[in-house]
């Protein structure tokens, strides 16, 4: 049976096994997945164990995207971009790395939530790793504009520059954002302290969608913000799903159907949440 796993430091939260055995079941694939708590200090060790005993391909999460960009042979070119992995396969002696999060990002966007990127008007907060892995996945919708805004600006426009071949780019600092957005994504880490990143509620109208990559039980405080000045919101769980399914279809050359996993996901968080 062929064998994959996610690999991370914590990993017990993890909802990958969960969900790729309801890929594998719907989409009649035989595979066995599981999870992998590495050292700290072991990653590359751990994956290359993995791949001994006959490992076929592993997510890795937190903290070694970026350790699994440098141990892979061959990148995507939006892993390359994003300079950051999440996802390994393991074929012919080679361990080739891509990363799936901005694609799943914007399948959740575009065809879960039903919005055309194209010609829209995007912010997106932060200028860190998550925001680097979502960049060239948005800007091949085209949109009319990006803006990236961090609460170091320096970095925003760096982040900008690097990206600017692949479409209207712009950066800017928090306080110096004018205008309403179609979109607003979250991809600062402010979420996992029940933080609020310092965007004004100026950049929020009635048609805007505002989205957290985080999710949890309840909305997070950039949602409940968002909301409040009219936007409409949505959390990082239909992304989580929709990035694990571009990594089935790497693995397995089948994308499997993420509807009613997600569903099943999100009536669990909400049953926890009570």
């Amino acid at each position: 049976m062929d064998a994959y796993l996610v690999i991370g430091n914590p990993i017990a939260h993890s909802k990958s096994p969960e969900i790729h055995a309801r890929f594998a079941a719907h989409s009649g694939q035989v595979l066995r997945y599981e999870r992998l708590l590495a050292p700290l200090d072991g990653f590359a060790a751990s994956v290359h164990s993995f791949i001994a005993s006959g490992g076929k391909g592993a997510n890795v999460t937190v903290p070694f995207k970026l350790e699994a960009h440098a141990l892979a042979d061959r990148l995507s070119e939006r892993a390359r971009l994003a300079g950051a992995v999440n996802t390994l396969m393991f074929r012919g002696g080679e361990i080739f790395g891509d990363n799936t999060d901005g694609a799943g990002l914007v399948v959740d966007i575009v065809q879960n939530a039903g919005i055309d990127l194209s010609g829209k008007r995007i912010l997106l907060l932060g200028a860190g790793g998550a925001a680097r892995g979502v960049l060239q996945p948005l800007l091949e919708q085209q949109p009319r504009e990006i803006v990236l805004a961090n609460r170091t600006e320096a970095k925003a426009r760096e982040l900008a520059a690097q990206f600017a071949a692949f479409g209207h780019l712009n950066a800017a600092a928090y306080a110096d954002l004018t205008g309403v957005f179609d979109v607003v994504i979250n991809a600062t880490s402010a979420s996992l302290s029940a933080d609020l990143p310092p965007v004004p509620a100026e950049v929020f109208g009635a048609a805007t969608l505002a989205y957290d990559m985080m999710y949890g039980k309840q909305p997070t405080r950039f949602m409940d913000f968002a909301a409040q000045h009219g936007a409409t919101v949505r959390d990082g769980l239909g992304m989580l799903v929709e990035q694990a399914a571009e990594a089935f279809l790497l693995w397995r050359g089948v994308r499997p159907h993420t509807a009613e996993v997600f569903a099943d996901l999100r009536a669990q968080l909400h049953l926890a949440g009570i």
